[in-house]
């Protein structure tokens, strides 16, 4: 397998394209729906590559963003050099690069969720000198038949950190985490997650789960996409399938994508103080997550059985709150390594925001957390107030009244719009992506998602089954 290596200049890339014989250059990109889109361009000649490296395509961006509308619909997609890796899965050889929006003017597409990401990281640094970076954890079922009769069977949501035969899908897993390696995407570890789940129809459901290594949230969005796919492909080679469902079922261990974020200033982590404890600098940005939390849920959790998480809990976040370790609080500190003291990379010293779920739009979630951000230390005071009476004891999420978050799109929608000032402010994020986001949620028309979940379990499954492959 060849490997690529980081390129910085256009004609490199074109260098090694012809050098190493690939015969199809795909340009990949990611607009509203999260999931990478593919453009195929067949290579005949070092001009074609220039050109199609140079140049990009026009595209319909109707068709990839509800905010544009069909009768001003063309935009181009322009490759970035720097982020080129070998397609693992093509019969013929293939190299994908990821490309950026451009409007017809030639300047970066307001309302694509990578441009809005870098407006809201740039305001952030802008009023606080501060950069966050982030990784994600990106949980998975994997669906397969039985084995007649089932080998090593084990026991339903009891596959944390099991190893085969136990679990099955560990060499999977395994595989993953190599051709993400050779595509030039960090990952800080693998395992098996509780979920196991034996069907009445001779189905078999497995949960894994992909933590990545710590990156800039736009590097960090960009691997949420590119992982998605690679896992689907890897699937299709091992004849099984995977979900990002955020519930599989109502008995069993929802999927999340849960964040965690460390901060810089002037190069230097200020999550911790000198003393090795949360700094006051966190507790504002904790802050301003948990004041943004009600509305973050427009973009973190943005279909129906999303919700599906909360109310069923099973160690997912329900109340706005944060505490040290506790899984239940929406915003949770980890363990540090704290005595490793000066032996530990700073950038271990995260908050974890434990709300979100692979269906969300990653880009468009991160922008909301940066200006989330922004906003608690640009109102310190207020903030540190915030998270000093949103904060709970490791043991409980009920010691205090605390809010909840919302239960159904139509709930974070309402928030949406009673927060847009703040998502809309220096023009982070459009005023029509605010409104058609708010749109998309409320035609769900889910405001009686709860009482179905409590009278009728029968429709929530089909419920399930209808986003079994979305994101």
């Amino acid at each position: 397998m060849v490997k690529v290596q980081c390129f910085s200049e256009r004609e490199e890339l074109v260098k090694f394209v012809v050098d190493n014989g690939f015969r199809i250059l795909n340009l990949c990109h990611v607009p509203e729906d999260g999931r990478l889109k593919t453009l195929s361009f067949a290579v005949s000649d070092r001009d074609r590559v220039l050109e199609v490296l140079e140049l990009g395509e026009r595209v319909d961006g109707s068709s990839l963003f509800s905010f544009i509308e069909p009768g001003k619909s063309d935009i181009y997609i322009v490759p970035r050099v720097g982020r080129a890796f070998v397609n693992p899965f093509a019969s013929v050889p293939t190299l994908n690069v990821l490309c950026d929006y451009l409007d017809e003017n030639g300047k970066p597409l307001d309302v694509a969720p990578r441009n809005v990401l870098a407006k809201a990281e740039r305001k952030l640094k802008d009023d606080t000198g501060v950069a966050l970076k982030g990784l994600a954890e990106l949980e998975y079922y994997v669906v397969a038949k039985q084995d007649n009769p089932a080998l090593f069977e084990g026991l339903p949501d009891r596959n944390y950190h099991d190893s085969a035969p136990f679990a099955r899908f560990e060499a999977l897993r395994n595989e993953a985490l190599v051709v993400l390696a050779e595509a030039g995407i960090g990952t800080k570890y693998a395992h098996g997650e509780v979920g196991r789940i034996y069907g009445k129809d001779g189905s078999f459901v497995e949960q894994h789960e992909i933590e990545f290594a710590v990156q800039s949230l736009a590097d960090m969005a960009d691997n949420v996409a590119i992982a998605k796919w690679m896992l689907r492909n890897l699937c299709v080679n091992h004849g099984v399938t995977v979900t990002f469902v955020p519930k599989v079922s109502l008995e069993h261990a929802g999927t999340g994508m849960h964040v965690h974020l460390c901060a810089l200033k002037g190069g230097r982590s200020i999550v911790a103080d000198a003393d090795g404890r949360l700094s006051d600098e966190a507790k504002m940005m904790i802050g301003g997550i948990l004041w943004f939390a009600p509305s973050l849920a427009a973009f973190g959790n943005p279909t129906p059985v999303s919700y599906l998480r909360f109310i069923a809990r099973k160690e997912s976040p329900m109340h706005i709150c944060w505490a040290a370790r506790n899984r239940l609080a929406l915003v949770r500190i980890p363990l540090w390594w704290s005595f490793r003291k000066g032996k530990v990379d700073s950038l271990r010293e995260t908050f974890e925001y434990r709300a979100p779920d692979a269906f969300s739009n990653a880009y468009l979630l991160f922008a909301g957390l940066a200006l989330a951000a922004d906003y608690g230390l640009c109102n310190g005071r207020e903030m540190l107030k915030e998270a000093e009476e949103l904060h709970i004891e490791a043991g409980s999420s009920e010691q205090k009244k605390l809010k909840v978050l919302p239960c159904c799109c139509s709930e974070s929608a309402d928030n949406l719009e009673k927060d847009r000032a703040l998502y809309e402010a220096d023009g982070v994020f459009p005023k029509r992506l605010i409104e058609k986001t708010v749109e998309k949620l409320k035609a769900y028309k889910d405001d009686g998602l709860r009482k179905t979940v409590a009278d009728n379990p029968g429709e929530v499954e089909k419920l399930i089954q209808q986003y079994w492959h979305c994101g």
